[in-house]
């Protein structure tokens, strides 16, 4: 399936990716008082009832999953606009912006958080239909991969990562043929420096 991270082309396993993808900020509203929490990557809170608040997506997941709070939305993930999204990116070989964890962070409110996302099903296709669109850019891309055209911008985390450790391979190709190409040959050069010739006459040593 297309945005699968197949871990003999890519250097981080989409687990990793979605961990990263956790420190994202997201926008929850408490349905309690709670002081304020401090952790070691900061402090968040206090939290008030009906308040919104911003903290990280992996501990708004921990709060939800404890009944604490309701996940709002994120902007983009608006059926509006990911129908925008789509129709642009059908209609132009350019990636459009989108966050960089766009995939996991929605994959991650569709397990966890799913009764607070209106019309779900319709946001979850949307995703999909974005996701696999961009994919099979990705594949065309890779299939016109030259040095010179390295230039595809607006990609996300786990597109990046399914091309990194090809691009890597090759433009390390390419550099090594270029190389190869402005190096003059050894065996050539040594054939083209003048010869000392060997054949002078020897003079005889007079005796001590």
């Amino acid at each position: 399936m297309a945005g699968q991270s197949d871990s003999t082309m890519s250097l981080f396993s989409s687990e990793e990716i979605e961990f990263m993808a956790e420190d994202e900020m997201t926008e929850i509203v408490p349905n309690l008082r709670m002081d304020s929490l401090n952790f070691i990557c900061g402090d968040y809170g206090p939290f008030l009832p009906q308040l919104a608040a911003q903290v990280p997506l992996w501990l708004a997941l921990a709060l939800k999953k404890r009944g604490k709070c309701t996940i709002r939305l994120p902007q983009w993930m608006s059926v509006e606009n990911l129908t925008r999204v789509l129709e642009a990116e059908r209609d132009s070989h350019a990636f459009q912006p989108l966050p960089f964890h766009y995939i996991e962070i929605s994959r991650l409110l569709f397990d966890h958080a799913r009764e607070d996302i209106p019309d779900m099903y319709m946001v979850r296709s949307l995703v999909e239909d974005i996701r696999d669109v961009r994919f099979h850019k990705v594949e065309t891309n890779l299939e016109k991969f030259t040095a010179s055209t390295v230039t595809w911008k607006n990609m996300s985390a786990m597109e990046v990562n399914v091309i990194r450790a090809f691009a890597g391979r090759a433009l390390q190709a390419f550099y090594k043929h270029d190389n190869e190409q402005q190096t003059p040959d050894t065996d050539r050069a040594l054939d083209k420096q003048p010869q000392i010739p060997t054949d002078r006459p020897k003079r005889n040593l007079k005796p001590r």
